[in-house]
């Protein structure tokens, strides 16, 4: 989609549909556009449209002016108004006009430029909101806006934000593109590929295989491979766009989690296609931060690995070995993704990080305790979530902050082995965490469960119903001023 910053009047521009975001009740916002516009907004409000946050409607527009039709979107009380508003009311927008088959699009930004807030917000939720994923379906009348144009006066900054917005926009939806296809078309082997295909100047990818693994020790990663005729692919990526000590960026990435021998129940499994979302969440972020040439140093790890029942899977009661020397002993092979990620945590410390963030569907219990609402946020490093939360914020990627008490060490303490990979159902979102921190010990680390919130089930705004990406937005806002 073609999208363009122009300086004209919205009353000269050619288009199938020009889009007047408007506050709840303020009928006199656009009076400036003439008297034909000014009549047709003063309509309007008296009858079917009130400018309640996401309300659209479509108008033929008045005859005297070059747009065909006006999109009435609200943004809700003006008091209320911020730029999640407006990304909301830009996927609204954007999605309804796309199914009424309309192809040309404009956007006067004067009503948002009045309440100072930046009108690429709107794009970003035009962008987000009008992904599909469409590889295994093929659809006769396919709809699609061909061209969104910005009504307002060209400038660097402008047209930097645009470029930004384009950017991360694209990475999201490469993101949902992985956690959408299905695990016999995303194996570990097919997402090593996916990383690869992102090698530029500045970002190498290195894919470790089995004995590779076997080699230096991963004794917690491979066995949630055991069960799978998949090969596991321990995937490496390290961007360099300026001095200093890395990012290290981990994603769980379970490309399909049956539980193993504690296998799960039937209903819902085919979702469990998704429990790789935090290692597409990394590689949008790392692809994003590349092409956006950011001035950080990042590396990006995904431990992937299927996670199956069969004659060599894993045992309950199994004691493995980490990387770091730690013995596990494992109680429910279910709680396999503290496992992959801490041997993750731990190859990451060979790159002496300023910091780590992991991104993992973690735990059942994050949904549980904040639904698909907010991540669950846990780590030994406040002025890390204190900027993690300020970028959650930004972005509406929200987090909420969980506890790690020193007595859940008490939880995960094994009888015949260091630590044991879960403390049963009590505590069961913050033991998990509590399991990673045993790894991070005193590096700056801090971990996001994505569980509830890297898939919805229903459409909403600018995340259509699926897979969400979550997690690629967050940290790119993060990035802008960050140095570990």
């Amino acid at each position: 989609m073609n999208i363009s910053i122009k300086n004209i009047r919205e009353t000269d521009c050619i288009c199938d549909a020009l889009i007047l975001p408007v506050t709840e009740g303020d009928s006199k916002l656009y009076d400036k556009l003439g008297v034909s516009v000014q009549r047709l907004v003063r309509k309007v409000f008296s009858k079917e449209f009130k400018g309640k946050q996401n309300e659209v409607l479509l108008v033929p527009a008045p005859k005297d002016i070059k747009p065909e039709r006006i999109l009435f979107v609200g943004l809700g009380k003006k008091s209320e108004i911020s730029a999640e508003r407006i990304r909301q009311a830009g996927g609204r927008a954007a999605v309804y006009l796309r199914d009424m088959g309309m192809k040309k699009v404009a956007l006067s930004t004067g009503g948002i430029a009045s309440l100072h807030l930046s009108q690429v917000s709107f794009i970003e939720g035009a962008l987000l909101g009008l992904y599909t994923f469409k590889r295994y379906k093929e659809e006769k009348n396919n709809k699609a806006i061909g061209s969104i144009t910005i009504l307002s006066k060209p400038s660097k900054e402008l047209a930097n934000e645009l470029n930004r917005t384009k950017t991360v926009a694209s990475s999201v939806c490469f993101a949902r593109d992985l956690i959408s296809t299905p695990a016999n078309d995303m194996t570990p082997t097919h997402l090593a590929k996916a990383a690869l295909s992102l090698k530029r100047k500045n970002l190498s990818v290195k894919v470790l295989d089995r004995k590779d693994a076997e080699r230096l020790g991963m004794g917690a990663y491979l066995s949630v491979a055991k069960g799978s005729n998949e090969p596991p692919k321990f995937i490496v990526l390290e961007y360099k766009g300026a001095e200093g000590r890395p990012l290290a960026l981990i994603g769980k990435s379970i490309t399909f989690d049956s539980g193993g021998i504690s296998l799960k129940p039937a209903d819902g499994m085919e979702k469990m296609k998704y429990d790789m979302a935090g290692g597409a969440a990394v590689l949008g972020i790392i692809k994003a931060a590349s092409e956006l040439k950011l001035p950080v140093n990042l590396v990006g790890i995904l431990p992937a690995t299927e996670n199956l029942p069969g004659g060599s899977a894993t045992k309950p009661g199994d004691i493995v070995k980490s990387i770091t020397g730690k013995t596990v002993e494992i109680i429910n092979t279910d709680a396999e993704g503290r496992l992959v990620l801490a041997d993750a945590i731990g190859y990451a410390k060979r790159f002496k990080p300023g910091a780590i963030i992991d991104i993992a569907t973690l735990t059942g219990a994050c949904s549980i305790a904040l639904g698909s609402e907010a991540m669950a946020m846990m780590g030994n490093d406040s002025g890390l979530m204190d900027k993690i939360k300020r970028s959650a914020g930004n972005t509406y990627e929200r987090v909420w902050e969980m506890p790690l008490f020193d007595e859940y060490r008490e939880y995960i303490k094994s009888d015949i082995a260091e630590i044991k990979n879960t403390g049963g159902k009590n505590g069961s979102l913050v033991t998990a965490a509590y399991f990673l921190y045993e790894f991070a010990e005193k590096t700056p680390w801090v971990h996001l469960d994505i569980a509830g919130t890297a898939w919805t089930e229903k459409d909403k705004p600018y995340i259509p119903k699926g897979a969400s990406g979550i997690g690629v937005r967050l940290v790119m806002d993060l990035l802008k001023d960050f140095r570990p």
